[in-house]
């Protein structure tokens, strides 16, 4: 072990007079924790509203969209069906009619989004089946519609109600609710509605054909690799979206909140850091006379320098370690006894989300590190300019 590092180790962990540095050296090691907890526990509830609003979006809707200029007849349809299933990261498709109507309840009026579905291919491309609180998919006949349970409760319907719905061309329909879904966004639940894809398709005026194609794939992160495989496929007739592309706004939104939450944390760490100076500086003053018996024994500026930069290294180090264990294992709390609990008139959930990411613990432990090591440059430079005569004058 390099005698520098024995040395600094000496000079922190002494238990003689200079108990006013152990206390700095302390608090220092307790601010640099503090500051990884708070970056490692808000990175990861940050991660979990990430994952928790990505897992609702996408099971709404699929992996890949594809659609063309116009909609498809049901010869088209088949053939981009035998297409897209050739692939063989694709587990299923499912066509579907995208539109919106006005649907009309005693004196009240509420434009609304409609999907129409086919109920028997639909649960192979969403999590429709799993968002049903009342009644079931399989229900899902013609003049039948699921709403959204937000807009069920604010038009005052119930599964077995009646309502009225105005088609785009003012066409009147009567629909019967049988199922409310809650997806836990409100966004959907309030403006959204399925229906069955017969009756979308005479709403809409559209005989034997479809507007769009769900697609589902094995694994969603690779939709981007399958979008440009079904692309070269299908031909440039067609236009395909992933679900990333479909919400590119809003995740992009999501990134740039937790860069922001993650600089601003880490400002925590660098105040941290000039604990660690002000340690380095007192302990320079204490140890004048230590560094100038060194010099005078033969041990160069840059031994000096590395003495006072491993004593700043291990305060770092120390406190890294312990608040990365303290974040990582307040995460592990919060996932399994969920004791924060979130009012659900307020936000979507009730709970708060945690999804610990190693790779932003990695970069938290690197980056409080980084800024420990930055912190030890003055004094340790300052260390070892001292010359030996000045430092033995008054001894």
């Amino acid at each position: 072990m390099l005698p520098e590092f024995l040395i600094s180790w000496r000079y922190l962990s002494t238990k003689r007079k200079e108990k006013f540095i152990s206390l700095i050296s302390v608090i220092s090691i307790l601010g640099i924790a503090i500051g990884v907890m708070a970056l490692i526990v808000v990175l990861a509830v940050m991660s979990g509203f990430d994952n928790d609003l990505r897992d609702k979006i996408v099971g709404n809707y699929s992996h890949i969209t594809i659609s063309g200029y116009a909609p498809f007849a049901e010869s088209e349809y088949e053939a981009i069906l035998k297409k897209v299933s050739s692939n063989s990261h694709v587990r299923g498709v499912s066509p579907f009619i995208q539109g919106q109507i006005l649907i009309k309840e005693e004196n009240r009026y509420f434009a609304a989004n409609v999907r129409g579905v086919a109920p028997s291919t639909e649960g192979k491309v969403s999590k429709l089946n799993h968002y049903i609180v009342k009644g079931s998919l399989k229900s899902l006949g013609p003049n039948n519609a699921i709403l959204g349970k937000e807009l069920a409760a604010y038009l005052g319907l119930d599964v077995g109600s009646k309502t009225m719905i105005y088609s785009p061309n003012g066409k009147k329909y009567a629909l019967n609710v049988v199922g409310l879904f809650s997806s836990g966004m409100y966004d959907y639940d309030m403006h959204l509605a399925f229906m069955h894809i017969k009756t979308a398709e005479e709403i809409f005026g559209l005989k034997d054909q479809v507007s769009a194609i769900s697609v589902k794939l094995d694994d969603m992160y690779l939709a981007d690799k399958v979008k440009k495989e079904l692309s070269a496929a299908l031909g440039h007739n067609y236009y395909l979206k992933t679900w990333a592309e479909a919400n590119q706004n809003f995740f992009a939104a999501l990134q740039l909140e937790k860069l922001t939450m993650f600089v601003i944390l880490t400002l925590i760490v660098l105040v941290a850091s000039f604990n660690i100076i002000s340690t380095l500086i007192v302990m320079v003053v204490e140890k004048t006379k230590d560094i100038g018996v060194l010099k005078a024994l033969g041990m160069s500026r840059h031994g000096i320098r590395r003495i006072f930069i491993y004593e700043g290294l291990i305060i770092g180090i120390l406190g890294t370690v312990l608040g990365a264990t303290g974040g990582i294992g307040l995460c592990g709390l919060l996932k399994k006894y969920q004791f924060i609990k979130l009012p659900q008139d307020i936000y979507y959930i009730d709970r708060l989300p945690v999804a610990v990411n190693m790779p932003d613990v990695a970069v938290v432990v690197v980056a409080a590190i980084a800024i420990t090591l930055i912190s030890t440059v003055y004094p340790a430079s300052k260390a070892a300019g001292l010359k030996p005569v000045e430092a033995l004058r008054y001894e």
